[in-house]
């Protein structure tokens, strides 16, 4: 048979991923088949014979030979079933009556637009399966590790390629705020979302999901790899913070320290791949109050109060204590609150005797360089600001009245 453009072709349709090679069968036999229904009204009597690593096709038409008058008189004579004898023995002279025939079914002979619709169904059918083949391979991996390298940038995502070709999508939601990337640029994200808009797949990467750290940890931490340390629950702020419960179920384990690793051996891997993201990983426990202390680390907690029906809990610290606990913009105390599922509030401990609070304590509430401003004045507590009058403070600072007035205001809740 001819080897047309068609057929050429096969070397390229083979080469599509994701498809094996019984299914690329199936899908090419069916297009010949429909092919064979449309111009003879059955395939019965048709052989396909395919080998997609060659590009070769072969359609073989089988018919009996029946007698001249039978095949121009009788109801019964069916192209696709018989074939006159006269024109049998133009194949061969010693055919004859009953005997069964075979000859070759030539593409040419169904036309070239039959040959360019058959392509284009072959096309079709293939990339069909291709996308479908995408999404399943990538949908029973959600929440794994992959590595792409940057197609292309956009405002709002980026476009990567893995090592077959496939498009993902990192979008600018799932990147770490301090994520820059180039083209050419080899990316490390975890598969977040996988679904099917308008019959193509969409593969959604991301870089901010707790999944992406706990991936990292199992490639770091042998230990949490083989399932000796158990991460029990990860919270984040991506690029600022994060904290990482894990517990041991072998007490010859120290699940902190094999996470950190000698010298912080382990975790500084997975720091610089979070862009300097900070890493609090503590020791899980079912004792709540030890817990939320624990979550609530580097600060040291006093003492802990909590109110299961409403999930809140009352944590008194020292005053040297309460910006740790809070932490720069408030994240420490917010992922401590995540971590345990429970609202924490924070107090200084009217236990302690606090004739005077240094002014670095008011950090969370006045502006750096407000405190600065008064730092250099020669005011390193609250009550060597408020013993000051509001129009000195106003002459030997950088500070306006309405700010004075708010700065003092806040100072002097501390001692009501």
């Amino acid at each position: 048979m001819e080897k047309i453009n068609l057929i050429d072709s096969f070397s390229e349709f083979k080469e599509f991923k994701n498809i094996d090679r019984p299914t690329m069968m199936s899908i090419l036999k069916d297009v010949f088949k429909a092919i064979l229904i449309k111009k003879y009204g059955t395939d019965d009597n048709f052989d396909i014979i395919i080998n997609i690593d060659k590009g070769d096709l072969e359609i073989y038409h089988n018919r009996i030979i029946v007698d001249d008058e039978f095949a121009e008189d009788s109801f019964d004579f069916e192209e696709s079933k018989h074939i006159s004898l006269t024109e049998a023995r133009k194949i061969e002279p010693d055919f004859e009556i009953g005997e069964e025939i075979t000859t070759t079914v030539k593409l040419l002979d169904f036309g070239r637009r039959i040959v360019l619709s058959i392509r284009q169904n072959l096309q079709s059918r293939i990339t069909e399966l291709e996308k479908e083949g995408i999404f399943i391979k990538y949908k029973d991996r959600i929440n794994e590790i992959v590595t792409a390298e940057v197609y292309q940038i956009w405002k709002k995502e980026i476009l990567l390629r893995d090592d077959e070709g496939n498009d993902l999508s990192l979008p600018k939601t799932e990147q770490i705020p301090t994520d820059f990337f180039k083209k050419g640029d080899t990316v490390k994200a975890v598969i977040h979302k996988v679904e099917m808009r308008n019959g193509s797949p969409v593969i959604t990467l991301s870089r901010t999901a707790p999944a992406f750290l706990e991936r990292l940890f199992e490639g770091e931490v042998p230990e949490v790899f083989d399932g000796l340390i158990t991460i029990k629950k990860i919270v984040r702020e991506p690029g600022e913070r994060s904290k990482v419960a894990v517990e041991s179920y072998d007490d010859r384990i120290d699940p902190v320290g094999a996470c950190v690793g000698m010298k912080g051996s382990r975790i500084h891997g997975i720091v610089r791949e979070l862009r300097n993201e900070n890493i609090d990983v503590i020791n899980y426990t079912t004792n709540l109050q030890l817990l939320i202390t624990r979550a609530l680390s580097p600060a040291k907690v006093t003492s802990v109060t909590i109110d299961e029906v409403h999930k809140r809990a009352e944590v008194y610290l020292k005053p040297d204590q309460v910006s740790l606990a809070i932490g720069k913009s408030g994240h420490n105390i917010k992922l401590a609150s995540k971590l345990v599922g429970y609202e924490i509030d924070v107090y200084r401990d009217s236990d302690v005797d606090v004739e005077d609070v240094d002014l670095d304590e008011f950090g969370d509430e006045i502006e750096g360089w407000m405190i600065d401003e008064l730092k250099r004045i020669g005011c390193d507590t609250a009550k060597s600001v408020l013993e000051i009058t509001d129009e000195e403070l106003l002459n030997r600072t950088e500070l306006e009245a309405e700010q004075i007035i708010e700065v003092k205001r806040v100072l002097q809740t501390e001692f009501e």
